[in-house]
């Protein structure tokens, strides 16, 4: 009988791999070193800014992607490739390219320039957005599809309006799908740099997020640059685990 080599040992190189940059930042940081990062001007500023643009992404994201995830679930078969391959273009597309897209869009020469967005603070979550959105998006439009049709059309024979099954059948079984997407959407436009970095520019108080204030920091302070790293991994690693958990206990509420 052949030795089978457990699933665990085959999982370790990737979980290594991805664990090896919060590892070395760990590593490299000392309680002397955070203090000190987390006393510098740019700490607070730029991460009272990360948290209220994301947020404030977030909300936008959740308000109007699921709505499309929606549409695209139900549209006809030959439109949806088209329409997917738009909607995962953020995806693929380096931030860089987004950015300048956006600034060629909304800049001084661009169509939409009586905005007037970019190196403000609406750029910076127009900028997230974009990120962010195709991420929850993808999650919720999966969520959606497993929805059993059988129960949707249940309700409908039931006497109960479209919108009435959408919020008390269709979304409430998608919970975990959109919680998971949330939160994968909200620690992407948590740390969006390339973006922002041309479209909004890098302006302390005004558009400098945590990873905008990284990149500064790094050019003269590495030990700042660290410090300000790591809270912000902090940041984005526990609210993935928290979402983690939340899920698992909506899933044993629903067995």
């Amino acid at each position: 009988m052949k030795r089978q080599i457990p699933m665990g040992w085959l999982a370790l190189p990737m979980i290594l791999t991805l664990s090896l940059p919060l590892v070395a930042l760990g590593w490299t940081s000392s309680w002397d070193s955070l203090w000190a990062g987390w006393q510098s001007e740019s700490f607070a500023s730029a991460m009272t800014l990360s948290l209220r643009t994301s947020m404030l992404s977030l909300g936008i994201i959740i308000g109007l992607g699921t709505p499309a995830a929606l549409w695209l679930n139900n549209m006809p078969e030959k439109w949806q490739p088209l329409c997917w391959a738009l909607v995962r273009s953020p995806l693929v597309l380096p931030p860089a390219v987004t950015g300048l897209a956006l600034l060629m869009a909304f800049g001084s020469q661009g169509p939409f320039a009586a905005l007037h967005l970019p190196f403000a603070q609406g750029a910076v979550v127009l900028a997230q957005v974009i990120i962010g959105a195709p991420l929850f998006i993808e999650a919720t439009a999966a969520g959606l599809r497993q929805v059993n049709p059988e129960l949707t059309e249940m309700a409908r024979c039931l006497g109960h309006s479209p919108a009435h099954v959408l919020w008390r059948v269709t979304l409430p079984i998608a919970t975990p799908s959109l919680l998971a997407g949330a939160s994968l959407a909200w620690a992407r436009a948590l740390g969006e740099f390339g973006a922002t970095l041309l479209f909004a520019g890098n302006l302390p108080g005004v558009t400098q997020t945590m990873p905008l204030a990284i990149y500064e920091a790094l050019q003269g302070d590495l030990s700042t640059a660290v410090s300000l790293a790591v809270s912000l991994a902090f940041v984005a690693v526990l609210c993935l685990a928290l979402t983690h958990r939340l899920l698992r206990r909506h899933v044993r509420s629903l067995q």
